[in-house]
């Protein structure tokens, strides 16, 4: 047994010794989202330091626990707050609550973020369904010796983000009248803000943002057949079409204006996609 599933079972088994909660619906909140979690009829909440050998989060903004509950009659767990590749961990502590939250039960992820824009057409405020990725200067989850009880040594990639979801979330987004833009996501490794010409060249590869996460989530995840979807906050413009300079600050500040419309979106998803 590799050490990375071996790690995965003892948090496992942890969480069970305190919930026997089953969820189908995986919920990671990005920068400034983690409010939603108080939003759900709760039934029971873990902080990640309680989980031993659980990485922790250290951003500002991100709580740090799982929170277990229901949307509407569908039974999710909730990351508040998410690990990122910047804050030191290697990339397998990194997308270890993506794989134990699969391994709760859950069938379903959904991811969220926070992101700078590239696409000349959206603005601060915007939502966006991830409809692809782009891993840059983050290494792939998978390398290394293959977690073979989570999945293939070489998984297919070619709809990580599955149009099955998308459709739904499209659905839930215009029964709200939520203008729902569609696009690519790419992921640094951070924590620094990107260079503009970083951005010109993330804009010729093809990405409509950019952000600190997810993507390693969503191959992860996939990896081990969990279904995929996505929805990013876009909190700023990016470094080059901002006109001023881009903070942590801005981002959380952004996000906390858009909370209301997103928890909408969200919870209507969840239902949609969980149902």
């Amino acid at each position: 047994m590799s050490d990375i599933y071996t790690k995965l079972t003892n948090c496992l088994e942890q969480v069970k010794a305190k919930t026997d909660f089953k969820p189908k619906v995986a919920l990671v909140l990005g920068s400034g989202l983690g409010g939603y979690a108080q939003e759900i009829d709760a039934a029971a909440a873990i902080s990640y330091e309680d989980i031993g050998g659980f990485p922790v989060s250290t951003v500002p903004g991100h709580q740090g626990r799982f929170v277990f509950g229901h949307v509407g009659d569908v039974p999710v767990v909730i990351m508040q707050g998410r690990v990122h590749y910047y804050e030191g961990y290697d990339i397998s502590d990194v997308v270890l609550p993506i794989r134990l939250m699969g391994l709760m039960g859950a069938e379903i992820l959904m991811l969220t973020n926070a992101v700078g824009s590239i696409n000349k057409q959206f603005v601060a405020g915007d939502f966006m369904l991830i409809r692809d990725h782009i891993l840059y200067g983050v290494p792939s989850p998978l390398i290394g010796s293959n977690v073979d009880q989570l999945g293939t040594r070489f998984p297919d990639m070619s709809e990580i983000y599955r149009n099955s979801l998308c459709e739904e979330i499209l659905s839930a987004a215009k029964s709200l009248d939520i203008n729902l833009h569609e696009g690519t996501y790419l992921q640094t490794s951070g924590p620094n803000f990107e260079t503009p010409a970083e951005i010109r060249a993330y804009g010729a590869l093809g990405a409509d943002v950019v952000g600190m996460s997810t993507a390693c989530e969503a191959v992860a995840a996939n990896h081990m057949g969990l279904k995929v979807c996505g929805i990013s906050c876009v909190s700023n413009l990016a470094a080059g079409i901002s006109k001023t300079p881009l903070t942590h600050d801005e981002v959380q500040e952004m996000a906390d204006k858009a909370a209301p419309r997103f928890k909408a979106l969200v919870t209507e998803s969840i239902k949609r996609i969980g149902g």
